[in-house]
């Protein structure tokens, strides 16, 4: 049977180049391919972004996650999910710097984003509480705090579809989607005009590609890791947390640049509610008793990490004409400087 732990080291870097090279060749096309969804079916784009972009580029997620989980590693699976909801808040200051001309913030149309990040919030709390707590066995080892996270998903899903119908919010001079998507189809040399069915097998082909590509970089970032000889808090915190958030960071960047900002801000916050949802299927893999029960100090400021960024963007959607600072608004350089901030926190306390 095939053992990738055998692979020389040399091999292992092959392997996560060409995987990061294949998220990056489907990541950039499924974006668009994503918005050309959006805009033949007359699905709001926010709900493209949360339902479809962030499910896809969780994928890999689910399957490293699991994986972790059942070999019983608690500390790189909750080092993994938790630092990768900072992780993935950071990909919208990338963004904001590299592909927006205003601050990101300023061009929702509506506050469905505000709500959204808010829900995060309130979620991430509770995930804290319990890891303060102790999480409570129901059954077979599977907590009652895991079970509450992953049904707060659905429970999203419903009040944005509701609060949906509200009032909208003025947008800020909004760029020509089309024309942007065009020339960026032109430089990916992407077929333009393809039938309903083309443009969903394509779909479904990048995000086959971004499952494959994902899972073999998680696997070979966490090879390199073990052969680095890091602490796995630290390790799971930010090589893997990185290799597992290059899907997101991909599809978030070429749906900037095709000026689909709402879908770009709904696809980070969508990941980051999906990755509290993964905490069930974690909970029932793992064999030692409710998987929250051994978040450590480092996960703990990781969840406090990811409630801080989040509240900082609620702040950015709510004033929305933040002020822009070198090229992004000054609510992305805050949520880098709280990342980085984590990062240098937690390799102190690993």
């Amino acid at each position: 049977m095939f053992n990738p732990e055998a692979l020389p080291i040399y091999t292992l870097a092959a392997v996560f180049a060409v995987a990061s090279a294949l998220i990056w060749f489907a990541g950039t096309r499924l974006a668009l391919a994503g918005d050309e969804i959006s805009e033949r079916f007359g699905l709001a784009k926010e709900f493209v972004g949360l339902l479809f972009l962030a499910t896809v580029t969780e994928l890999p997620e689910i399957v490293t996650t699991v994986t972790a989980a059942q070999v019983n590693n608690a500390e790189l699976v909750l080092g993994n999910m938790f630092g990768g909801i900072t992780m993935q808040t950071a990909i919208l200051a990338v963004a904001d710097i590299f592909a927006v001309r205003y601050a990101l913030t300023s061009w929702p149309r509506k506050p469905n984003h505000a709500l959204l990040a808010v829900l995060l919030i309130a979620l991430l709390s509770l995930l804290l509480c319990v890891t303060f707590l102790g999480d409570i066995s129901l059954g077979p080892g599977i907590g009652l705090g895991a079970i509450l996270l992953a049904s707060g998903f659905p429970l999203v899903i419903y009040l944005l579809r509701v609060f949906d119908r509200k009032t909208t919010w003025a947008p800020v001079d909004l760029p020509d989607e089309q024309e942007r998507r065009k020339t960026l189809r032109a430089h990916l040399r992407e077929p333009d005009e393809a039938s309903n069915s083309v443009l969903l097998l394509r779909s479904a082909v990048y995000s086959l590609l971004i499952v494959a590509g994902g899972v073999a970089l998680a696997i070979s970032a966490d090879l390199l890791a073990e052969r680095t000889q890091l602490g796995a808090s630290f390790v799971g915190v930010t090589l893997l947390a990185a290799a597992t958030s290059l899907p997101e960071l991909s599809t978030t960047l070429a749906a900037a640049r095709i000026g689909a900002y709402t879908m770009a801000i709904s696809n980070i916050f969508g990941s980051n509610l999906i990755m509290l949802a993964l905490l069930l299927p974690a909970d029932i893999a793992y064999r030692g008793g409710p998987i929250l029960n051994h978040a450590t100090t480092g996960a703990q400021l990781s969840i406090a990490a990811g409630i801080l960024v989040t509240a900082i963007y609620v702040a950015g959607l709510l004033i929305r004409r933040t002020p822009r600072i070198f090229g992004a608004g000054l609510d992305s350089w805050l949520v880098l400087a709280v990342y980085f901030g984590s990062i240098a926190a937690l390799y102190h306390i690993g």
